[in-house]
């Protein structure tokens, strides 16, 4: 018995064949795009680790430890201190209208003291005159 190809065997072959290059093409342009998201993040990561020039001695909770390790682990960062300066430099990030408030209200605060210190100063050199 001859083992004949249909043309339907012919044009399912085709296809397959097309849906695997197809599948191909989409893997490669994913690991692509993995690949500069991956350059990306490390770019961010090291500019916000070269700023670091204030040393902290912070105390965390056991599930926020394990998180600061396994950034260490999956090779983002060399150490948990790294991982928990680009965290808070993040959050800090996220929050910037909340900083922006508090920067306005502590600026009338230091206008307030201001005026406190000249009003005492004003008195106290009223009585020694």
């Amino acid at each position: 018995m001859k083992n004949k190809k249909t043309k339907k065997d012919t044009d399912s072959d085709k296809k397959e064949k097309k849906r695997k290059s197809t599948l191909d093409e989409l893997g490669n342009h994913v690991e692509k795009f993995a690949a500069k998201t991956a350059e990306s993040i490390k770019k961010v990561i090291d500019k916000a680790l070269a700023s670091r020039n204030t040393v902290l001695t912070i105390r965390v909770n056991d599930d926020s430890n394990k998180k600061l390790s396994m950034l260490v682990e999956a090779g983002l960062f060399k150490s948990r201190s790294e991982s928990a300066a680009f965290l808070i430099q993040e959050g800090i990030k996220s929050q910037e209208s909340l900083f922006s408030k508090i920067s306005g209200k502590l600026e009338k605060i230091d206008k307030i003291k201001n005026e406190l210190r000249y009003i005492v100063s004003e008195e106290v050199n009223k009585k020694t005159n």
